[in-house]
């Protein structure tokens, strides 16, 4: 599952060397927090014993059944120093589970036929080009379209150059256009215009952060809204999500409700906003560029919220945002090759318009949808099967002290525990929580 963070490794892994990994200093791990659901004992279990084992300072679990909330519990710690414990509707960094709610509100925009998935995205949004001394525009900028920002075709590769989204690049922008951090998308969008395109629009899937930082600005090109705004009225308000919101690159900035975040290995890096730009800082503040990445990865969200958006989806006919059309549209693969087999077959799974899929192949319309995210301190999956039962697990750290991301520990497991569930309760947490 694609996520933002491994693509900073390296970039901010030197600042690694000699740090303890702060795991075996946690406390005793806090009892869980929210209902508890005896039928449902086994993903009690699953989550004691990877907090146990694993040692992430915090984490929660939501779990819905045919759109009705049938477990939410929290884990751990949202704040080790103050021993504050993460409750079911605590507020986490989500990543690049960020992703489904841009594309959801693209959608939304093509439904009301004010946008068009082959419209061409530099044409509606007219920022003028930078390019350095010398430098040529490659004429293929031009001819990127909407789709391929949805579907990771539009023609960059962060592993030949730094991620226009990541820290590095971003002090690159700012001497690149002579302006002081932090810096804004509009600026990040405008250096990485004037830089040739590492493929061909459309002919590769490459995960790119900077194509959904393209769509937020299109969003607020065509509705006339900031980004984060139109999100809310169109696809948050109508589903009953209140307490999403756009995160913060500072500590002193976090939401009420919100964890901290805990970086497994205690890196810093070079801060790119806040008082101390220029300095060494912890990575997960000042650090990562939280709020130039609003579109691409910027959102904080509880696990309830996640599976309200999660369910809305699960049942097209029902959908309160988006008509069945749209989210087959959403789900199909992408055109050519990219989707499709030598014979012209879909792919067994491939990436959509905003989810990693897997279609159904013994029922029609029919598919599992995921996405996964990761920044330093956060580690975020959201699951959704074509069975109807969906899960979201966020945590406050990236990684155990092998490197290993926590969502790998659960990912498997929780498909386990749902295909052994017989009797499942028939409460819904949604009118409680």
């Amino acid at each position: 599952m694609s996520q933002l963070f491994p693509s900073r490794r390296q970039f901010l892994g030197a600042a690694a060397a000699g740090l303890a990994y702060w795991h075996c200093e946690l406390p005793a791990s806090a009892e869980p927090t929210g209902p508890a659901v005896p039928k449902l004992a086994a993903y009690d279990e699953l989550m004691t014993r990877l907090m146990r084992e694993h040692r992430p300072p915090g984490a929660a679990l939501g779990v819905a059944y045919h759109g009705r909330l049938v477990y939410a519990r929290g884990f751990g710690h949202a704040d080790v120093e103050k021993q504050e414990p993460v409750h079911p509707k605590s507020l986490f960094r989500i990543a690049s589970v960020s992703k489904p709610f841009t594309s959801a509100a693209v959608m939304h925009l093509i439904e009301k036929g004010r946008l068009k998935l082959d419209d061409k995205v530099f044409d509606i949004l007219k920022i003028e080009p930078h390019l350095e001394p010398g430098a040529k525009m490659d004429p293929r900028i031009y001819e990127i379209q909407v789709r391929h920002c949805l579907q990771h075709t539009g023609g960059w590769d962060r592993d030949k150059q730094p991620d226009p989204m990541g820290a590095e690049a971003a002090e690159q922008v700012a001497k690149a256009l002579k302006v002081h951090l932090p810096i804004i998308p509009r600026q990040i969008i405008r250096v990485t215009m004037g830089k040739p395109l590492d493929f061909t629009p459309g002919t590769r899937y490459v995960y790119s952060n900077f194509g959904y930082c393209v769509l937020g600005r299109v969003i607020q090109a065509i509705s006339r809204k900031p980004y984060h705004e139109f999100v809310s009225e169109q696809i948050l308000s109508p589903l009953g999500i209140r307490d999403m919101q756009l995160g913060k690159d500072l500590l002193k900035d976090r939401a009420p409700g919100e964890v901290r975040y805990y970086d497994s290995a205690r890196r810093t890096g070079r801060a790119i906003s806040g008082p101390e730009i220029g300095k060494h800082v912890p990575l997960p503040y000042g650090v990562e560029c939280v709020e130039t990445m609003d579109a691409n990865g910027g959102w904080i969200a509880n696990v309830v919220d996640l599976l309200r958006f999660a369910a809305a989806l699960d049942d097209p006919k029902k959908c309160p945002v988006l008509k069945e059309e749209t989210i087959l549209t959403m789900l199909a693969p992408p055109p050519g090759p990219v989707g499709h087999g030598p014979k012209g077959k879909p792919k067994e799974s491939y990436y959509g318009c905003g989810w990693d899929v897997r279609p159904n192949v013994r029922q029609a319309e029919k598919f599992t949808k995921w996405h996964g995210g990761g920044l330093a301190g956060t580690n975020t999956l959201l699951v959704c099967r074509d069975d109807g039962i969906d899960w979201a697990v966020l945590f406050n750290s990236d990684a155990d002290k092998a490197g290993k991301d926590f969502t790998g520990f659960v990912d498997g497991p929780l498909h386990d525990i749902a295909n052994g569930i017989k009797d499942w309760p028939d409460h819904d947490l949604f009118q409680k929580l």
